[in-house]
């Protein structure tokens, strides 16, 4: 009776429980006990069946706590452990899951040591959230738990929870709603209705969200990655491949698997917070890119369209099908272009200047045509330039230009001039439509001493724009129909001066085909015709497919 009463006070030291408190805790799971059902179908949660110890293992040269931990859970586990549904369990285990705090919790951020900054076999503490290196006797955890008194700790790769210091693990259902945000899932059946869904998500301080209407943290000037973000998250067969992991399971660059987080963090409805912050997507970018796109350096979205849209390619494509991928069936189309070169033969010079000048040109005016067939992932569009006077009437007026005038640029009659890499005339003519189609207005000019921006207004169609009645496009291939109607589903604009100024993006809700406006952290409602106002800089097109 006094060994069993040592126990009990020797535990309460431990997890700083109070005489007298007492709740009852669920019960501690052990090998071969059958896994509690979850019937949420909505909000079901896969099972991963990964072996910690063989990770563990496999990690053992590279951080020596790792064969520690197996050899210490076995040590020190009291008996009363073992058997966990005993009155030991009732009195200890309950009290540690009530010190979890989920309000500190943030799994958004990269995945390292506070102390040692390593990236292997880390836990996040669930009463502090701060992420801590291994859990043997020598480990950052191990020594955190003593010195904070903080017991509850959780693998942020197998997802399994411990008790440390004594080293046992804990299988508790009320936990699942932490694996679910720290590694958002979702089955197939969940992702054919997302569209479909309207109900509001609450989060933890009580404020409403949308999923998939979330904001994004502005690190420091990432606000041409987010509105990319945003854009890309309306187009629902890239959404829907990057929300089943298993789609992409094989590829093992970091970019393809952060996008892939940080869409299913999006669209997720049990978040924590009613925002998302793509601090892990931002660190594969600049590795990536070679620093191209960084935290602190503002740049265009256009070109980070374009960056990102190609090596998510590259790393996506696969082998048995030559150069496809989920990007090219989304956003690939193609154009026909002919390319007229002038070329000039100058005699070779000799005398005096004099006997130059009066040089006759041989050859001038020989022209040299080529035609190709060029596929394209968008499509840029030439603003006409604005005017470089005005009176004192005309001062506040901002030109515009209905799209369908600058969009026959792709007509194939109308001819362009183009200086780089050579001077040349071409002409441009669309030969297949892509499913989603990405234009973008050339709105910036640079050159030698600055940036000049175009504040031309594009005036454009939400819904119906018909393709067909300003651009000659190909015939239909036998059984199959035209399609050549477009509806919005997402618009850039920029504000401010070039170079300074900020970008927001309008985006459609499809399951109300509602309009919101998104800037960073900021969401909210608005109205269709407030899309078409304002300097749209590059706009996503979804075709339609009755």
């Amino acid at each position: 009776m006094e060994e069993t009463l040592g126990k009990r006070k020797h535990q309460e030291v431990l997890e700083g429980v109070e005489d007298g408190h007492q709740r009852k805790a669920p019960r501690v799971e052990e090998e071969g006990d059958e896994e509690i059902p979850n019937n949420d179908s909505l909000l079901s949660i896969a099972r991963y069946s990964d072996d910690e110890d063989e990770y563990e293992r496999s990690r053992a040269q590279e951080n020596g706590h790792d064969e520690d931990d197996k050899d210490h859970v076995t040590k020190v586990r009291p008996a009363a452990v073992e058997d966990a549904r005993g009155w030991w369990s009732f009195e200890g285990i309950a009290p540690i899951l009530i010190r979890v705090n989920r309000q500190v919790l943030d799994f958004d951020f990269e995945k390292f040591c506070s102390i040692s900054l390593s990236n292997l076999n880390v836990y996040a503490c669930l009463v502090c959230g701060k992420y801590f290196q291994g859990r043997g006797l020598s480990s950052h955890a191990y020594t955190h738990s003593l010195e904070a008194g903080h017991h509850v700790y959780i693998n942020l790769q197998t997802e399994k929870v411990y008790c440390l210091p004594d080293g046992y693990e804990i299988n508790d259902p009320s936990l699942d709603d932490i694996r679910h945000v720290l590694n958002p899932r979702f089955t197939r059946e969940q992702v054919l209705h997302l569209d479909e869904n309207r109900q509001w998500s609450r989060a933890l301080d009580g404020s409403n969200y949308l999923p998939g209407m979330v904001g994004l943290n502005n690190i420091k000037e990432t606000d041409f990655v987010n509105v990319t973000i945003q854009s890309l998250m309306r187009v629902t067969p890239l959404r829907n491949f990057f929300l089943i992991p298993e789609n992409y399971q094989n590829s093992k660059s970091p970019l393809v698997q952060r996008f892939g987080e940080l869409t299913r963090k999006i669209w997720h409805a049990r978040n924590f917070k009613g925002q998302v912050s793509p601090h892990e997507f931002l660190q594969a970018v600049m590795k990536e890119s070679n620093k191209k796109f960084q935290i602190g350096v503002q740049s265009d979205p256009v070109e980070f369209m374009s960056w990102l849209l190609n090596t998510l390619h590259a790393k996506l494509k696969h082998s048995k099908k030559k150069n496809k991928s989920i990007i090219h069936d989304c956003f690939q189309g193609e154009l026909e272009v002919v390319k007229e070169i002038q070329r000039r033969s100058l005699l070779e010079r000799t005398g005096t200047e004099d006997e130059q000048a009066n040089t006759v040109v041989a050859g001038e005016g020989l022209n040299n045509v080529e035609t190709s067939r060029v596929p394209f992932l968008m499509l840029g569009l030439d603003l006409p330039p604005p005017p470089l006077f005005k009176d004192a009437m005309e001062k506040n007026i901002i030109p515009q230009v209905p799209l369908f005038n600058i969009m026959k640029k792709f007509d194939g009659e109308t001819v362009t001039e183009v200086v780089r890499p050579c001077i040349a005339r071409m002409r441009y003519r669309v030969t297949r439509l892509p499913k989603y189609l990405i234009v973008h207005m050339r709105r910036f000019t640079k050159n030698n001493f600055f940036i000049e921006k175009n504040p031309t207004l594009v005036n454009f169609p939400v819904k119906n724009l018909e393709l067909k009645d300003f651009i000659p496009l190909p015939a239909p291939k036998e059984n199959e129909r035209l399609r050549s109607k477009y509806d919005l589903i997402a618009n850039i604009v920029h504000d401010g001066k070039p170079g300074e100024g900020y970008y927001r993006v309008f985006v459609q809700r499809k399951s109300e085909e509602l309009w919101y406006e998104m800037q960073d952290l900021h969401v909210t409602e608005t109205l269709p015709q407030m899309v078409a106002l304002s300097e749209a800089y590059m706009q996503i097109y979804e075709q339609q497919q009755l």
